[in-house]
C-alpha cells in the first residue's frame, strides 16, 4: 500500500463564533492536482519538517509520541510540523506561543516582523526552525490533534499518504491567504460546508466532504479536539478509495462498501 506515495498533511482549522462552530477552507487556484477545488490548508511534507531539533520547540510532543500516535516506526512529527509550517505559509496562522507564555500578536505588534518571516518562509530562504530560534517560540502541537488518514487511489499517477489533522485558531491572529496558491479564504460551518457542496456551489473532493462530516456532529470546536486527542492510531484506519469502471461508468468505493474487497 505504501509504494510511491507522498507523505502529507492537511489541517482543518477550527474557531466558535458567537453561534457555531466554524472551519477554514480555501480555494484553490487553477494549477492541478487540486485545481479551483475548496481544501483545507495543507501539503506535502518538506525536508526542513524532518529537522529533529524541531523536536526540542514542541510543547510535549516528541518524534516518539507523535510517531506512536500515527502508528509510524518514526518521523511521526514530521506531519505536526507540517501542519503548522503550511498554515503559516498559506493562511497566515502560526500555532505558535512565546516561550515567555505570552501569545503572538499577529494582528498587530508582532505583524510586520513575521509576515517578513511568511516571505522569506515561502521562498525557501528560512525554515521553521530558524524562525523558531530568533523568535524564543514553542509551536503548539498539543493544539493539534489527529483526525483521519487517506490514500490516494491507485488510479492516480501522483499518490499521497494524507493525514488530516484539527486545530484551533490562535487568538489574536486573522486568515491571509496567500493569493498565490490560494485565491479564496472562507469560515464557514462544516454543515454549510457540507450542503454547498453537494449544492455544487463549493466544489470539493470525496475526502474533503468526509472530513467535514466528522465534524458534524459537534457544535464546539474545542469539544472534537479534546474527543480526538484520546484516539490513538487504531481508531484512525487508513482510508484508500478504489475506483473502477462498471459498465462503461466509474463506481468508487470505500473500506466497508459492499464490493470493496473484490477490487
Amino acid at each position: 500500500m505504501k509504494d510511491n506515495l507522498i507523505p502529507a498533511a492537511t489541517v482543518l482549522v477550527l474557531r466558535d463564533s458567537d453561534h457555531e462552530m466554524e472551519v477554514l477552507m480555501v480555494k484553490r487556484s487553477n494549477k492541478p492536482p487540486f485545481g479551483n477545488l475548496y481544501v483545507f490548508p495543507g501539503g506535502k511534507i518538506d525536508d526542513d519538517d524532518y529537522l529533529s531539533d524541531l523536536e526540542n520547540f514542541c510543547d510535549g510532543l516528541n518524534d516518539n509520541s507523535a510517531s506512536d500516535k500515527l502508528g509510524l516506526k518514526h518521523s511521526g512529527l514530521s506531519y505536526w510540523i507540517a501542519c503548522i509550517r503550511e498554515c503559516f505559509e498559506e493562511v497566515g496562522i502560526l500555532m505558535a506561543i512565546k516561550n515567555s507564555g505570552e501569545k503572538l500578536d499577529l494582528d498587530g505588534k508582532d505583524k510586520s516582523r513575521f509576515d517578513e518571516y511568511r516571505k522569506l518562509l515561502i521562498d525557501n530562504k528560512i525554515n521553521l526552525l530558524d524562525i523558531c530560534k530568533k523568535e524564543n517560540l514553542t509551536l503548539t502541537t498539543k493544539n493539534i490533534a489527529p483526525l483521519s488518514h487517506w490514500i490516494t487511489p491507485k488510479i492516480e499517477s501522483r499518490r499521497f499518504d494524507t493525514r488530516f489533522f484539527i486545530a484551533y485558531l490562535p487568538e489574536n491572529q486573522t486568515v491571509e491567504h496567500d493569493g498565490l496558491e490560494l485565491t479564496k479564504s472562507v469560515w464557514i460551518n462544516p454543515n454549510k460546508a457540507i450542503e454547498k457542496a453537494f449544492k455544487g456551489d463549493m466544489p470539493m473532493i470525496m475526502p474533503t466532504i468526509k472530513n467535514l462530516q466528522s465534524c458534524e456532529d459537534y457544535r464546539s470546536a474545542k469539544d472534537i479536539l479534546r474527543d480526538q486527542k484520546k484516539l490513538t492510531n487504531n481508531d484512525i484506519p487508513p482510508i484508500l478509495p478504489k475506483f473502477f469502471k462498471e459498465n462503461g461508468n466509474w463506481v468508487g468505493l470505500l473500506p466497508g462498501d459492499e464490493g470493496y474487497e473484490d477490487h
